[in-house]
């Protein structure tokens, strides 16, 4: 993930910190909390646009969703987080930006168990342009698979789903390309290593089902997009050789908008009038 050239643990501003507004440097946690060791973390990324977070609340109640399906509530309301972010914004005087919300559970006990923990909440807002320098992006097949939903919590932004997504998305920078597409452990395509997937296919948008997956925010709200101008979008099971089905390929996130792929591994897709409607709309929407 490319961020911000400053360190993030150096900078000028504040953070939302268990309910206060702390100066950054001091918005620190101890090296023995419980979600450091054993990744139950739960966190949010959320685009500042025109001084205000898109789509705030639903992140905000995604949030304790993610925390719930890893056993634990927040001690935040949902109506309170999204004073918090809103706080944060202003205060670190933001007009765009990118909004990192984390809940982790503390340094009570240590051990598999997580019975006893205190949970904590901070929410940091920051500059940040574009997630890739590129129009459109090159993609590699990883050798890393998202696990059944039987093996991990699939609809929680749990940290520890992560650790794949970092693996891939390096190996695939030291390939020379810029992100990498996950196949899930059946073998269908699945998503990206931070973002979601569809395929333009005889003037529809196909995307894989939610089985493995993050059901984006962004995913969602393209969808809806793509259905308000009359086009058919098709949630399926999709096998790597439908690839050459697709005229187009684009990626949907927060921090990716509406990402156009220009190749995955040695097939080329353009950048079709789907895609460009798509990329236009998000756009619009999102600063409207």
């Amino acid at each position: 993930m490319a961020g911000p050239a400053l360190p993030m643990d150096d900078r000028d501003g504040v953070i939302w910190y268990n309910g206060n507004l702390v100066p950054w440097r001091e918005a620190k946690a101890h090296v023995l909390i419980h979600s450091l060791h054993y990744g139950n973390s739960v966190f949010e990324g959320e685009r500042i646009y025109n001084g205000k977070v898109f789509k705030l609340r639903e992140h905000s109640e995604r949030l304790h969703k993610s925390a719930n399906m890893l056993a634990y509530e927040l001690p935040y309301s949902v109506e309170e987080l999204d004073r918090a972010t809103e706080l944060v914004v202003k205060e670190n005087k933001l007009d765009s930006g990118y909004v990192r919300p984390l809940a982790w559970r503390g340094a009570e006990v240590i051990g598999v168990s997580a019975i006893g923990t205190k949970v904590h909440v901070m929410i940091a807002a920051f500059p940040w342009g574009a997630y890739y320098g590129q129009k459109a992006i090159k993609l590699v097949t990883s050798r890393w698979k998202r696990p059944s939903p039987e093996s991990s919590p699939a609809g929680s932004k749990a940290a520890g789903l992560y650790i794949i997504c970092t693996l891939a998305k390096d190996e695939a920078l030291a390939a020379g390309v810029q992100d990498a597409l996950m196949h899930d452990y059946k073998g269908r395509l699945s998503e990206a290593t931070g973002a979601n997937l569809f395929l333009a296919i005889n003037g529809e948008l196909h995307t894989p089902t939610t089985e493995t997956i993050l059901n984006g925010i962004t995913r969602q709200t393209v969808m809806e997009l793509a259905r308000k101008r009359g086009i058919k979008v098709v949630e399926r099971e999709i096998w790597p050789d439908e690839l050459a089905k697709a005229s187009e390929v684009f990626l949907t996130g927060t921090a990716v908008e509406v990402q156009p792929v220009s190749a995955i591994d040695k097939q080329e897709f353009e950048v079709g009038p789907i895609t460009q409607q798509m990329i236009a709309d998000y756009s619009a929407l999102v600063r409207s």
